[in-house]
């Protein structure tokens, strides 16, 4: 059974806490993981959460300030140590790489060659993800070092309608014919082709988006996605503390969320200067703006994806 989900690892922004830790999300998608932001302490939250070296087919750094990257060595070591046979791709931001090949050559151990490199550079670019079930894109975000956000895109199908091609006369062999070249010849002779009979089924979207301002970049990766998985380090009434560091706070997250049509807004990355006590405002703030579901994470969660969207129907032919 495939799972989509994600696995909140740590949710403290540059100070961990009692109660959080530095960052780490592991996106768990079909079999794939994608794991954003390692930051100190994620392999044991891996451990806790009851994740495994072996989950993890990518590690996607937004940038390399400590709480986004400490956790780096880490991962890599125990890759190594439980003998990962399926390749690792690592996208981290190009400028940084001095900053990579210390976190990945952080000490001595046993290596082993999984770990695919992938830097990414310039505004947007487009990750080669291979035979995955998504596309995977780096957008350049707002940040005092270059930092970029992640969008995971899976590609649009098609769901068949049973009736339709009853009445048809396709079934069997010709089911699987009519899905890959898009159209068959039936047993009475006519042209069936896929549109009677199928209707379209939107894939499924998701965001990362870490340390920035406001930027056109975190509008384009948001953008109609069904999780928003997003930074909201300040309250409203440290709106200027938020923007001389380069981070958001949760009223600008839940207003990114609005105006993207996003589904499920996803609050993490909390500054230390808060009491546990006013956490509540971090969702209330979101929630005036923004109507839809909004989770504020604490470590450990488990958020599944939302259902997919209801499919397009296409008017009988």
């Amino acid at each position: 059974m495939s799972v989509r989900d994600l696995l909140v690892l740590g949710s403290a922004s540059a100070v961990p806490t009692k109660a959080r830790n530095h960052n780490g999300y592991l996106l768990r998608w079909d079999g794939h993981g994608l794991l954003f932001d390692p930051g100190e302490g994620t392999q044991r939250q891996m451990a806790r959460a009851g994740a495994a070296a072996n989950d993890v087919t990518w590690i996607c750094v937004t940038h390399f300030h400590g709480d986004h990257c400490l956790g780096v060595p880490g991962i890599v070591q125990r890759i190594a140590r439980d003998g990962v046979e399926h390749p690792v791709d690592a996208a981290f931001p190009a400028s940084g790489r001095t900053y990579w090949e210390r976190l990945r050559h952080a000490s001595a151990f046993r290596d082993t060659e999984v770990i695919r490199e992938r830097p990414v550079s310039g505004e947007r670019m487009a990750l080669d993800t291979g035979d995955a079930p998504f596309s995977l894109v780096a957008r350049r975000l707002s940040h005092p070092v270059e930092a970029y956000g992640y969008r995971l895109e899976e590609p649009n199908g098609v769901t068949m309608l049973p009736g339709r091609l009853a009445e048809r006369g396709v079934r069997g062999p010709l089911v699987r014919e009519l899905q890959e070249h898009g159209r068959v010849t039936a047993p009475d002779g006519r042209t069936v082709t896929l549109e009677e009979c199928s209707t379209r089924r939107p894939g499924q979207k998701v965001a990362f988006v870490m340390d920035t301002r406001l930027c056109g970049g975190v509008g384009e990766l948001a953008d109609g996605v069904d999780m928003l998985i997003i930074e909201s380090t300040f309250l409203d009434e440290d709106a200027a503390l938020a923007a001389e560091y380069g981070h958001l706070t949760a009223g600008q997250a839940g207003r990114v969320a609005k105006e993207g049509g996003v589904r499920h807004l996803v609050l993490t990355h909390f500054s230390e200067r808060y009491r546990p006590e006013d956490e509540h405002r971090f969702r209330d703030e979101a929630a005036a703006v923004f109507g839809g579901e909004v989770s504020l994470v604490h470590d450990l969660d488990r958020i599944p994806l939302p259902p997919r969207r209801a499919a397009k129907p296409r008017p009988p032919q």
